[in-house]
């Protein structure tokens, strides 16, 4: 039976976004069957999409899918029938240290992804969603909740009493603020729009600083932390904010090095990395059992994610295309 998909062309582009059509076979011994229903938008994708990244070959984007569970190939005990799931960003990385270089196992880029009607898949390519959570809140956490997860908790054993600087209102900061805050930390938040700041302080933020009014920020986040520094930073700029990250994190301070929203390409400050011994550390999202730890601590807690605005699947360009204007707060997402 053909499902409905859509296909990004060579190139990519958003003018080689093209509905089409895909089969989902019947799952073989430890595969499972999965109708999907909800994607979230990434920058990843979004490079995958508009052609920064453009696939070689005709590709399935997104790497963020959820739904339900309608078959489930033999020797499955994880799943049955009707479970809610959502996906995996590395299918092959199941738990322990990264090995793997890159994207080329990535759904939505190296392999196909989910945005489509329905997949057969290992089913270690999915794990349990939170319980409670509609398809479309679970599918934010497939890479920014689970890159901000690993960022605070797997990376860096963030503790009550730690103070965290994140940096905008994309989805990756935003789990890190409401991460941070269940873990007892302080957050110190940064943004260009003093609207969406007073939206950050809804959210639990400690401290509010607009990098527009204030662009040397790193130095006003000593100020708040009595000339200390912050203990971790969640750094999605790039090289136009990474020294500002470095000032202000503390000595001995961890910055996950997370996004490229300024460029790929800069001067590192090694010698402030030096001096005061800084640990940066490269986050590309986490392993399944990374994820699968992020979820038992969400069903503890009742944490829920924070959705911007809906599309349809067939309006996958339009919805990078609002992805562009930076006017979101949270998370995007295509309904299936």
């Amino acid at each position: 039976m053909s499902h409905k998909a859509i296909y990004v062309q060579p190139g990519g582009g958003y003018d080689k976004v093209q509905v089409g059509t895909c089969e989902a076979p019947a799952p073989q011994a430890g595969e499972i069957t999965v109708r999907l229903r909800a994607n979230s938008l990434n920058y990843h994708d979004f490079a995958v999409v508009s052609g920064m990244w453009g696939p070689a070959e005709p590709r399935i984007p997104m790497a963020d899918g959820a739904g339900e569970v309608v078959a489930v190939g033999a020797g499955v005990s994880e799943f049955a029938v009707g479970d809610a799931v959502v996906s995996t960003f590395f299918p092959d990385w199941l738990d322990g240290a990264p090995l793997i270089e890159g994207f080329a196992t990535v759904p939505g880029d190296g392999i196909d992804g989910y945005a489509r009607e329905q997949v057969t898949a290992r089913a270690t390519s999915f794990t349990h969603a939170p319980k409670g959570w509609s398809h479309a809140e679970a599918a934010t956490l497939t890479t920014a909740g689970l890159t901000a997860w690993r960022a605070l908790m797997a990376d860096d054993a963030l503790k009550p009493g730690d103070t965290v600087l994140v940096q905008g209102t994309g989805g990756v900061s935003i789990f890190a603020l409401q991460f941070a805050k269940l873990a007892g930390a302080t957050v110190i938040a940064t943004s260009s729009s003093d609207a969406k700041l007073e939206r950050l302080k809804a959210l639990g933020a400690d401290h509010l600083i607009n990098y527009r009014t204030t662009p040397a920020w790193g130095e006003q986040v000593r100020s708040l932390t009595h000339n200390r520094g912050v203990d971790h930073v969640i750094e999605v700029g790039g090289p136009a904010t990474l020294e500002q990250s470095m000032i202000a994190a503390r000595i001995g301070g961890h910055i996950s090095l997370i996004g490229i929203l300024t460029g790929v390409a800069g001067q590192l400050p090694l010698v402030q990395a030096l001096v005061r011994q800084l640990r940066l550390q490269g986050v590309l999202v986490g392993s399944r059992a990374q994820q699968q730890a992020m979820v038992r601590a969400i069903d503890a807690n009742g944490l829920r994610p924070v959705i911007d605005k809906h599309f349809g699947l067939e309006q996958i360009a339009d919805a990078f295309r609002y992805q562009e204007t930076n006017q979101h707060f949270g998370k995007i997402v295509l309904d299936i």
